[in-house]
């Protein structure tokens, strides 16, 4: 009978993200519609088509800017499918993400290690983070890329005072941080095409919540690993 619960219970569980993913998405589809949001973002995607080639360069610079800025990332990631569509979104924001973060660690490395060092000193969460990457420093930049347990901009800054290396981390970082990026950066883009043309597009939304599935799966798997790591 036990079984028989956990069984249920792990069922659940399996299909309550997408569920309520889904169930987000159609209830963001319909208020955007009755605030009239679609209007405002097409008006948004001109101005950045009449940039022409400048478009997704200057919006790579922003998200890069706003990473070493410390500013949430989440909106100009949402805001890169919304802009560019799910391919080029997806190339704008991980370049974005990646550049952010590398500067990030070469600041915290080369230019205010000090200033960094003191203000991380008393931290338990980069205590924890500087221990693990003494043991394997690869594998945790990327399972704390997959498994949100480190704020991200402590990751950016923090791992800089760390011994790992910088194309370690750089590699990793990107790697680790695409499937994150393609969910959004899809999910946005659904978002969007729902609002232009009236209707959900549902390929689309098979994909984002295949990919919500896949990146719990991952999580899960990773936030094992970690906690070996750290036994």
């Amino acid at each position: 009978m036990s079984e028989l619960k956990t069984a249920k219970r792990h069922a659940f569980k399996k299909w309550a993200k997408p569920a309520v993913f889904l169930a987000v998405l159609v209830l963001l589809f319909i208020s955007a519609r009755f605030l009239g949001l679609d209007k405002k973002l097409a008006e948004l995607q001109t101005w950045i088509q009449s940039l022409g080639t400048l478009g997704p360069i200057v919006f790579v610079a922003l998200y890069a800017l706003a990473t070493v800025l410390a500013i949430p990332g989440s909106a100009l990631t949402l805001a890169g499918g919304a802009l560019f569509g799910s391919s080029t979104g997806l190339i704008c924001v991980s370049l974005g993400s990646t550049l952010g973060a590398a500067l990030c660690f070469l600041i915290a490395r080369y230019l205010a290690r000090n200033t960094l060092e003191q203000s991380f000193e008393n931290n338990p969460l980069f205590q924890k983070l500087d221990a693990l990457t003494e043991k394997q420093g690869a594998m945790i930049v990327a399972i704390t890329r997959l498994v949100p347990l480190f704020p991200f901009n402590l990751l950016n800054y923090g791992f800089g005072l760390t011994k790992v290396p910088f194309l370690t981390y750089l590699f990793w970082s990107w790697l680790c941080m695409l499937p994150g990026t393609l969910l959004y950066v899809v999910g946005s883009d659904a978002l969007t095409q729902a609002l232009a043309k009236g209707q959900i597009p549902w390929p689309l939304v098979g994909l984002v919540i295949l990919m919500l599935m896949l990146i719990s799966l991952i999580a899960r798997k990773a936030q094992k690993k970690l906690e070996e790591a750290s036994s």
